[in-house]
C-alpha cells in the first residue's frame, strides 16, 4: 500500500451500478433494512496473520478483538506521539482537528498517517495490512485515519451508526469492501466509554432518514444526528443479537466490519480513553460521487488510493 503518489479526486472509471444501499431518505421504507449484498470475509484464500477460526468469528459477529496486539514498548511510543500531536497549537481550529462539542479540547485528529511518520508506519504495518487484505479480499489503501481522545469525565459519546452508511452517502464508497482497525492506546474498561457493537448487525443495511445538508460533517463529527438508525431498527437488532463492548489493556486491536452498528457512551470515569483508527478500503472500491449528498466531504475524511495530503489543503 502506497500513500506517496498524487491522484485525482475520483478514479477515472465511473461507477454505473445501481445504488444497492439507498439511505438519507425523505420517507420511511416498507422495511427497516435490506440484506447485505457482499460477503463479509472475502480473502480466505489469501495468506495472512488471521487463522480460520478468527475469520469465522469476524464473519459471524462483524468484529474481532485481539488483546496484546502491540507490546508495551510500541504502545508507549504511540502514546507519546499522540500526546505530542494533541498539544500542537497549530492543529487546533483546523478542519481536520475536531474538538469536544462544548470545549476546545481536541477529541479527534484526522489524516493522522499524513500528520505523523510514526502513525504512517503503523498504517502500513504488514500486521495491519495483512489482516485487512484477508477480510476484504484484495489490496487495500487507507480510506480514513484518525486518533481519538476521550478525556476523563468530559469525553462525549457517539450515537449508534454504521460507518458504511456515512461513507456510502457522503463519500461515495460503492460497496461494503472495507474494514476498520482500532488500536487501543489506553486501557479500555466499562466506565471510560468503550466502543459498543451489535454483533450480527453487519449483515443488514439499515435505511436512514433525512436529506444530507451541505457541510454536514462539521456537525456530525461532533454529534451525529443524520445517518443514525431508527429506534425501532435498533430495538429489533439488539433484541436479536445483544450488545458487546470489548475491553482490555492498551495494545489491543479491534477489527470491525464497515457496516457493523456501533456507538459509545460518555466517559464517566477519570481515566482517558484513546485509540488510533485506520480504515482499509479495497482498492477497486475507491469512492465515486456521493450516493446521498450533493458534494463529497473534504479529502482529510475520505482519501483516494495513492493520494497525497497536507494540512494546508484543508484549513478554515
Amino acid at each position: 500500500m502506497s500513500v506517496q503518489t498524487a491522484s485525482p479526486q475520483y478514479p477515472t472509471t465511473t461507477w454505473t451500478k445501481q445504488d444497492r444501499y439507498p439511505t438519507r431518505l425523505r420517507q420511511p421504507q416498507d422495511a427497516l433494512w435490506r440484506q447485505r449484498q457482499e460477503p463479509v470475509v472475502k480473502g480466505r484464500h489469501l495468506e495472512g496473520p488471521l487463522h480460520g477460526e478468527q475469520l469465522e468469528a469476524f464473519d459471524r459477529d462483524g468484529f474481532l478483538f485481539e488483546p496484546n496486539f502491540l507490546d508495551q514498548t510500541e504502545v508507549q511510543a504511540l502514546s507519546d506521539e499522540l500526546a505530542a500531536l494533541l498539544k500542537r497549537d497549530d492543529f487546533r481550529d483546523r478542519d481536520f482537528s475536531i474538538t469536544e462539542p462544548d470545549s476546545r479540547e481536541i477529541r479527534s485528529l484526522f489524516a493522522v498517517h499524513f500528520l505523523s511518520q510514526r502513525f504512517a508506519e503503523l498504517a502500513n504495518d504488514p500486521r495491519m495490512v495483512g489482516r485487512a487484505r484477508q477480510i476484504v479480499g484484495g489490496d487495500v489503501y487507507v480510506h480514513q485515519s484518525r486518533i481519538n481522545y476521550k478525556p476523563g469525565f468530559h469525553g462525549k459519546g457517539f450515537n449508534w451508526h454504521s460507518d458504511f452508511e456515512t461513507w456510502h452517502a457522503e463519500d461515495g464508497m460503492p460497496a461494503m469492501n472495507a474494514v476498520s482497525a482500532s488500536i487501543i492506546l489506553t486501557d479500555n474498561h466499562h466506565f471510560n466509554g468503550p466502543l459498543m457493537l451489535i454483533p450480527g448487525s453487519h449483515r443488514v443495511f439499515v435505511h436512514c432518514l433525512g436529506e444530507t445538508p451541505d457541510d454536514n460533517h462539521k456537525q456530525s463529527l461532533k454529534q451525529q444526528e443524520l445517518g443514525v438508525p431508527s429506534h425501532e431498527a435498533l430495538d429489533r437488532l439488539i433484541e436479536q443479537n445483544g450488545i458487546q463492548a470489548p475491553t482490555g489493556a492498551a495494545g489491543g486491536l479491534l477489527l470491525f466490519d464497515c457496516n457493523t452498528l456501533h456507538g459509545s457512551n460518555a466517559n464517566m470515569s477519570p481515566d482517558p480513553r484513546s485509540n488510533a483508527f485506520f480504515v482499509y478500503n479495497r482498492r477497486d472500491n475507491a469512492c465515486v460521487q456521493p450516493f446521498g449528498a450533493s458534494r463529497p466531504r473534504p479529502s482529510f475524511l475520505a482519501h483516494q488510493p495513492d493520494e497525497t495530503w497536507t494540512p494546508s489543503e484543508d484549513t478554515h
